[in-house]
């Protein structure tokens, strides 16, 4: 081929190539001046973009015309929606899964995210029937995620024995429902579950109206305890549930923030002392005071006792000078009144030695041994850095429900040591009469109790677990609950366990024992 023939041959090549970048060009500008377009409004008033995508390299070769892509925006939320438009969707979010056998999506009515079994729900897509199944399935979810009690049916729960069902097929007895244990709040877990069947306190948080005009100060976090804790009961306690159990977490939450994360979710606790700082956060959220004015925990747990103490001089001093220190006003025995919210009852030392089998002997007390330190009579002495006293305790107020809480941890400067000493009890009869002042026992006409809640210690001190032993008062039978397990136990064998906190109900005069011995 001649020079000339190749110059033109260049020539022709450069004159499509500018041709076609040219036309390029063009097109990009075409689609950018269709993006720029205005809106057109939608059947629903939702706005709607039409929008030709730009065409590949390959869609630009094909002979074939390019079908250009539809994008559909809806830019309003869901909560400014409607009523019904919100039934609207609702209905048609059933009629499109009713024949399906599960059907997971996001409620609008709610706001989470459920797992929905449905089986031929929807006889035919009609405007009743739809609006009929609307109103069942947002009814459903609606109670179970926010249960409400009547009074009639608050004070039917002691009488009822009828197993529930709940929505995911298991049956369960409300009350008696397992809490999930997240890492580490086993010992919240068995606190909250003893407190929710006492039945004073249970119908008090069944009730929202009680407490939720109660007025405090502003900033004050410590009524979220208040909600949470009422939130929990009624789960606990609906004869609705979606499943046999219950989630603490936003109780637990609540737990976290008001105590400043002394007790963690996370983190092992001591269930004494979550008890009695719930008790009394739950007191002062609810209005209440030391002394003048009372709440609802005061009036179920509080009892008042007399302390008697006596100051005893140095031990290294000597015997002369020991002798006329004590008729100084300063060594004489004075006498204080005080209440409480539980009775603190001290095991005897466990023995340091093994037996002639080189096993550790587990030792037993009676309970009435431990409860001869409220008889105002027996003495113990108490010690500080500098100072020891010698202290009395006699009982002069009995509450209508009594918390033992046996002391079986014991600090030192280098580790916490578990006492393993068994406490024999009986769980109906305990009569703590001889414990109260002659005075004051004429004016306690009832003071024999029942046990209603057991709570178990066992393991080590740090890594140790809990449960608990409830007695339902519907059927009269006791139950041993550990997070999510519950099962029924004889009553003989919770005497045999590690008792760590005891809950008891005083008996009434029209009241019948209904318990096993």
């Amino acid at each position: 081929m001649s020079s000339r023939s190749k110059r033109e041959s260049r020539g022709s090549t450069r004159g499509k190539r500018e041709s076609e970048s040219r036309s390029s060009s063009a097109r990009v500008k075409r689609e950018r001046d269709r993006e720029r377009e205005p809106e057109a409004p939608s059947s629903r008033g939702s706005p709607v973009r039409v929008k030709r995508e730009v065409e590949p390299a390959s869609a630009r070769e094909a002979p074939a015309p390019v079908v250009p892509a539809v994008r559909v925006k809806r830019e309003r939320e869901a909560d400014e929606d409607s009523e019904p438009e919100r039934e609207q969707r609702m209905a048609a979010w059933i009629l499109r899964t009713g024949g399906a056998a599960t059907a997971r999506t996001w409620i609008p009515l709610t706001g989470v995210c459920w797992t929905l079994t449905l089986r031929n729900c929807v006889p035919s897509p009609s405007r009743t029937s739809m609006h009929m199944l609307v109103w069942c399935v947002a009814s459903i979810f609606k109670y179970v995620l926010k249960p409400t009690f009547t009074k009639q049916q608050i004070a039917n729960l002691d009488k009822q024995a009828k197993l529930s069902r709940a929505y995911d097929g298991t049956t369960y007895l409300p009350g008696i429902v397992g809490l999930n244990n997240i890492k580490a709040n086993d010992y919240a877990n068995a606190v909250l579950q003893a407190l929710s069947n006492v039945p004073p306190l249970r119908n008090y948080f069944l009730e929202e109206d009680n407490y939720k005009n109660i007025k405090r100060p502003p900033g004050d976090i410590m009524f979220l305890l208040v909600q949470r804790f009422g939130e929990l009961m009624r789960k606990l306690w609906n004869p609705r549930n979606f499943k046999a159990h219950v989630s603490p977490h936003e109780m637990l939450q609540a737990v976290v923030l008001c105590s400043k994360k002394t007790f963690q979710i996370t983190k092992q606790g001591d269930g004494v002392d979550f008890l009695s700082w719930f008790l009394n956060a739950l007191h002062s959220a609810l209005g209440g005071t030391k002394k003048k004015k009372k709440t609802i925990v005061t009036d179920v747990f509080q009892g008042s006792m007399r302390i008697f103490t006596k100051k005893l001089p140095h031990p290294d001093l000597p015997a002369e000078e020991k002798e006329q220190l004590l008729h100084n006003d300063e060594y004489q025995e004075t006498m204080v009144e005080s209440t409480f919210m539980y009775l603190t009852l001290d095991l005897p030392t466990a023995p340091l030695y093994k037996d002639e089998k080189e096993q550790l002997i587990i030792p037993q007390v009676p309970l009435f041994n431990i409860l001869a330190k409220f008889n105002g009579i027996t003495e113990k002495e108490y010690k500080t850095y500098k100072e020891n006293f010698l202290k009395r305790f006699q009982l002069t107020k009995l509450p209508p429900y009594l918390i033992f809480c046996i002391k079986r941890f014991t600090k030192n400067n280098f580790f916490v040591e578990k006492n393993p000493t068994i406490v024999n009890f009986p769980i109906t009869n305990v009569d703590l009469r001889e414990y109260l002042s002659e005075e004051v026992q004429a004016v306690h006409k009832n003071t024999t109790y029942d046990l209603i809640a057991n709570i178990v210690h066992d393991g080590k001190p740090s890594e140790g677990s809990y449960r608990i032993h409830v007695l339902h008062h519907g059927t009269g039978k006791w139950y041993e609950l550990q997070d999510l397990q519950v099962t029924d136990i004889l009553p003989q064998m919770i005497t045999l366990s590690e008792a760590y906190i005891q809950i008891w109900k005083r008996r009434d005069n029209d009241e019948t024992n209904q318990q096993g011995a």
